[in-house]
């Protein structure tokens, strides 16, 4: 198979991008995307932009990118950096507009049509700012807090040292800017929170030390907890990732924390089966077309990404690369799936063709340095479609 290899002068060349056959050098034309993907660049404190399969620029000065997750809006681009920052940034034109400092170490954050909800670690506290990052409000919690989501005029989030679920509500919807107060809070709600996905009505928030998880229905407020077949709990070295890139039309699949399984529930949260993985996970991402699921992993597994059947719900191919495997992302389109191999400094592109993931192949690579998190931006028109 070919392998395209995307290079620059110096830093970045935009222009000046060549792509060439890895076995015999042969100069080939790069194949057209309409991707356009900003990588967090872990340990440079920059997003790298790749568009058109070229690596093209940079978006630098972006402070402590160890856990930077990057959200769009409209055509809007928002960061979170560990070091408690939120940037605005134009990802049409790459560049950085305006950035708030919320707290000393952030966590989360989710965008509103008229607002920006910051999850912070230190100082305990979530932070609601216009979308220009103008701050409006500080909600006091006394804990860490994570999994923060919206439905409807609800904010939601859980609080890690006190194991409780705050529902938040706009009491003035139709303004300008909202004005949150405190719903409801649902106590002893497990041990430990430390992630949340949503799903329409349903909240979903995994634990580090009880053997369930909790689902909230956002729409009359019942709240259960539904058991986990657990086995002896090994040593976590990086946390599980709950996402809505997780929920299929039929399952819900979640990461076991510190066994080497991942747990299917259909959407009534009746379990289905656990899917045997080769290590601890960290991300399930699912293809846009529902069928497969990309399972990373974490310690000696760091390399390995392992593809599940979405429907058969069984593994179908192991994946090995030269380096710890730190994010996935599939095209939206589907015609690939981006990895980001962290201490070979490069970002694969793996082309998908055809039902069969044992023939997916190495297509294309970038040299990005030391990159982590992969995120795709899709300009919306001005009626708001892509």
């Amino acid at each position: 198979m070919r392998v395209i290899k995307s290079t620059i002068s110096a830093i970045i060349a935009l222009s000046l991008a060549t792509a060439v056959v890895n076995a015999k050098s042969k100069a080939l034309p790069v194949p057209k995307s309409k991707d356009k993907i900003f990588v967090v660049e872990r340990e440079n404190s920059a997003l790298a932009v790749i568009e058109n399969n070229l690596l093209s620029n940079e978006i630098k000065g972006m402070h402590n990118f160890n856990h930077a997750v990057v959200k769009f809006r409209d055509n809007d681009g928002y960061v979170i950096t560990r070091d408690g920052y939120i940037i605005k940034f134009d990802p049409i034109k790459e560049k950085k507009l305006k950035e708030y400092k919320t707290s000393k170490s952030a966590i989360g954050f989710v965008v509103g049509d008229n607002y920006v909800a910051v999850a912070n670690y230190d100082n305990k506290t979530v932070e609601i700012l216009d979308r220009d990052l103008n701050p409006l409000q500080t909600i006091k919690t006394g804990s860490r807090n994570v999994g923060i989501k919206e439905y409807k005029d609800y904010l939601v989030f859980a609080c890690m040292d006190s194991d409780e679920l705050w529902i938040m509500t706009d009491t003035t919807p139709k303004a300008k800017t909202p004005k949150f107060e405190l719903y409801k809070k649902i106590e002893k709600a497990g041990e430990v929170p430390f992630d949340a996905m949503i799903d329409k009505n349903l909240y979903v928030v995994g634990f580090f030390n009880s053997k369930n998880i909790g689902v909230l229905n956002l729409d009359n407020m019942h709240y259960k907890k539904v058991p986990l077949k657990m086995e002896t709990k090994e040593r976590i070295l990086k946390v599980p990732h709950f996402g809505f890139w997780s929920i299929s039309g039929k399952y819900f699949f979640i990461p076991a924390v510190g066994n080497k399984k991942v747990f299917v529930f259909d959407h009534n949260f009746n379990y289905i089966k656990s899917i045997d993985v080769d290590g601890n996970p960290v991300f399930t991402s699912l293809s846009p077309n529902k069928k497969w699921l990309a399972v990373t992993f974490s310690g000696k597994k760091f390399p390995v990404v392992q593809i599940v059947d979405a429907k058969e719900l069984k593994v179908v191919r192991t994946m090995k690369f030269p380096g710890m495997i730190l994010h996935v992302r599939w095209s939206p389109m589907g015609k690939y799936i981006y990895f980001s191999v962290n201490d070979k400094d490069t970002v694969q592109a793996y082309k998908i063709t055809g039902d069969d993931p044992n023939k997916w192949w190495l297509n294309i690579e970038w040299p990005v340095p030391k990159p982590s998190g992969i995120f795709i931006f899709e300009k919306k028109d001005e009626n708001g479609s892509k």
